[in-house]
């Protein structure tokens, strides 16, 4: 069994009478690259924050390599959060070396992929620049664990390409990595996925374990405005993907009950991801 990296049993975390969190249970091992799902609010960056050691948790326990968060332990993870944490009035070579120095002058070989302009301020460097920069800083120290958070929000198709490849490899060489997104897409990377949705647990697993045997109604018509409308009017929420709408739930009775006299032919599909997550954080 692979050693336990990082660890959050029956964490919860309230602002007054706000729970934020409520009794998440989240596991990190080596080797393993974990994805952290939820809508925007779901509780993402405040589990990962009491994770690093930087809030302290209304209950529940949290381990990283082993003890409580620590200054020291922190020390063994690269952490790319949100907004970067680069230094924008200093170049990138000098962020990288404000890194090395902080981390004991350690100092990894980096991945050709996470090459930027050296002598370039980084507050000039593109964004998709800025986000390989971010990610050679937190790769610098060769850290056991991994904390990327939404680490290719807003970088195009190809950068975003790259980026996942140093993920994965780096997982695959043994480290830990938990990476929060919005992309269903780049959630299918990941190895086992944690779903939250209003600070709870709803879903745990592979992406084939989280969609199990869900399915959705297919519908095929000639005017899918005019479908598309009616299953509105019944409550019933619809999404146009090429040329045939998806109502996820996979009541076809329903469905078929509502468009009967507009022609449209309704059948079932196994569902997405995306669609699964959509029917565990909004039904």
């Amino acid at each position: 069994m692979s050693e336990v990296l990082a660890g959050c049993l029956g964490v919860s975390h309230r602002y007054g009478d706000s729970t934020v969190l409520d009794a998440v249970d989240l596991q990190v091992s080596a080797g393993e690259l974990v994805g952290l799902l939820g809508a925007n609010g779901a509780g993402k960056t405040t589990l990962i924050r009491i994770l690093l050691g930087l809030l302290v948790p209304s209950s529940g326990h949290v381990r990283l390599f082993g003890e409580a968060p620590s200054r020291r332990a922190r020390g063994r993870i690269g952490y790319v959060p949100q907004g970067l944490g680069l230094y924008e009035d200093l170049t990138a070579a000098e962020n990288l070396e404000f890194t090395r120095a902080a981390f004991g002058g350690r100092w990894a070989v980096q991945p050709a992929a996470l090459t930027v302009p050296p002598d370039v301020l980084a507050g000039r460097l593109p964004l998709g620049l800025q986000r390989r920069l971010a990610f050679a800083a937190a790769f610098a120290h060769s850290p056991g664990l991994y904390v990327l958070d939404e680490p290719t929000s807003g970088v195009d198709a190809l950068a975003r390409t790259h980026l996942w490849d140093v993920i994965r490899g780096v997982a695959d060489s043994g480290a830990g990595v938990l990476v929060t997104t919005h992309s269903m897409e780049e959630a299918e990377e990941c190895d086992r996925l944690v779903m939250l949705t209003a600070g709870r647990l709803v879903a745990e697993g592979t992406a084939a374990d989280i969609i199990g045997d869900s399915e959705v109604v297919t519908v095929a018509c000639a005017d899918w405005p005019r479908a598309l409308a009616v299953l509105e009017n019944a409550g019933l929420r619809a999404a146009l993907v090429g040329r045939s709408l998806r109502v996820p739930g996979g009541d076809l009775v329903r469905v078929r009950a509502a468009l009967a006299g507009t022609g449209a032919i309704a059948g079932l599909a196994r569902a997405t991801l995306e669609e699964r997550f959509v029917e565990l954080t909004t039904g």
